[in-house]
């Protein structure tokens, strides 16, 4: 039998709930997660257990751990279609660790790395109900397109009802999609993962439906034709279709349900779907006076590029404060979401010093900076620093991001 010293910890990633988000690589400092064409992988002589990569995951798949003789290489774990079974040897002796795999143990298990929690009044959220294994099906009982007919970018909202089977949600949830079919190297399609774009009662209350809003991809980011396999699946489904669904997962974007409580909203894009959740939660209960202010920042090229533009414009004064920005408007200057926060920057100072507001923001990642940039400068204008402000933010689970 092995000595216990000889043994290794090892932090891996499951292959069958990784929904390939990407998220484990951006977080890791040290850059010890990688990926190909299929798997997203840990390199174990890089990895210093920081930790920093387990709360970004939505589903989990980044917390898992092996005691190892001898590790698994990078090759062997992209060949991966599941975790291989855990047959570590047993530790002989009154079941002690000894030192050095009881600390990276602590260290596997300890709290949630540096990404925001849930805010302290957030409702419980379920988590992982349904897997590739065993998924949800639903069926599809609205599909529309959003956006003008003659904008390139084509959004579809698309409502999923699930019939007799609970799939339980909260705003600012995701849910994974398993497009039918299988890959060019003859695999199963990956998760994709959609934003849920109704509040948790429903799309329409009293049935069972939620809804999404997805974007059909049809170039890569650097304009180059690509055909995004979920996307077209979605947006081509026809009434009646059944969906294959996982999930739910997220467990940190979710709004705050305490009385008075203040949020802000940013966004581009299908970015606007978490948004639109938490927006119409607070509409359907604003005979209770419970919510505080509700503000949104929203960007896109034009008026028919953004989604649910008619709707927002419908919305009482005193539910919703509706900041729109253009960035193509013909014979108009560039404008972006950054623009308008400089611009209702006392406003914008106010609700960062109030302990019951909250920030979130979602979209494209290139937007990120420039918003970081407009909160820089509100702070200075009104005698704060940012850095502090941010820190205190996140600290208190105030600030949260979801860019892709």
């Amino acid at each position: 039998m092995n000595a216990p010293a000889e043994l290794k910890r090892q932090h891996l990633i499951d292959p069958e709930i990784c929904i390939r988000c990407n998220t484990c690589e951006e977080a890791c400092p040290v850059d010890a997660v990688t990926h190909d064409g299929r798997n997203y992988v840990v390199k174990f002589e890089l990895c210093n257990f920081c930790n920093d990569c387990i709360s970004p995951c939505p589903t989990g798949a980044i917390d898992n751990w092996r005691r190892v003789a001898q590790p698994f290489g990078i090759d062997e774990q992209f060949s991966w279609d599941a975790l291989p079974p855990d047959t570590s040897p047993e530790i002989a002796g009154d079941g002690a660790l000894p030192e050095e795999v009881r600390r990276i143990t602590d260290i596997a298990t300890q709290g949630q790395g540096g990404a925001a929690g849930p805010p302290w009044s957030a409702a419980h959220p379920y988590l992982n109900l349904y897997t590739l294994a065993g998924p949800a099906v639903a069926s599809v009982s609205g599909n529309y397109r959003l956006t003008a007919p003659d904008t390139s970018s084509e959004i579809h909202h698309i409502v999923l009802d699930f019939g007799a089977t609970a799939f339980p949600v909260l705003e600012g949830q995701s849910l994974g999609i398993v497009p039918p079919g299988v890959d060019a190297a003859g695999k199963p399609h990956h998760i994709r993962l959609y934003s849920i774009a109704s509040p948790r009662n429903g799309e329409r209350p009293g049935y069972n439906n939620l809804s999404l809003t997805v974007k059909r991809v049809t170039a890569d980011r650097d304009g180059k034709p690509v055909r995004g396999v979920a996307s077209n699946y979605l947006c081509d489904l026809r009434k009646g279709e059944q969906v294959n669904v996982v999930g739910p997962y997220g467990a940190s974007f979710l709004m705050p349900n305490h009385p008075g409580s203040s949020i802000v909203m940013i966004c581009t894009g299908t970015g606007s779907a978490p948004m639109r959740a938490m927006t119409e939660r607070r509409h359907r209960r604003m005979g209770l006076k419970e919510g505080g202010e509700l503000w949104l920042f929203f960007g896109a090229r034009t008026p028919g590029e953004l989604p649910y533009c008619g709707p927002l414009q419908k919305l009482p004064k005193e539910l919703i404060n509706v900041n729109l920005a253009y960035s193509r408007q013909p014979g108009e200057p560039r404008q972006y979401v950054q623009d308008l926060i400089r611009a209702r920057g006392a406003d914008i100072a106010r609700l960062l010093e109030d302990a019951n507001s909250y920030i979130y923001i979602c979209g494209l990642k290139a937007m990120e900076d420039g918003v970081n940039e407009a909160f820089t400068e509100v702070c200075r204008s009104h005698g704060m620093d940012w850095s502090r402000v941010l820190a205190e933010l996140k600290a208190a689970n105030r600030y949260h991001v979801e860019t892709y």
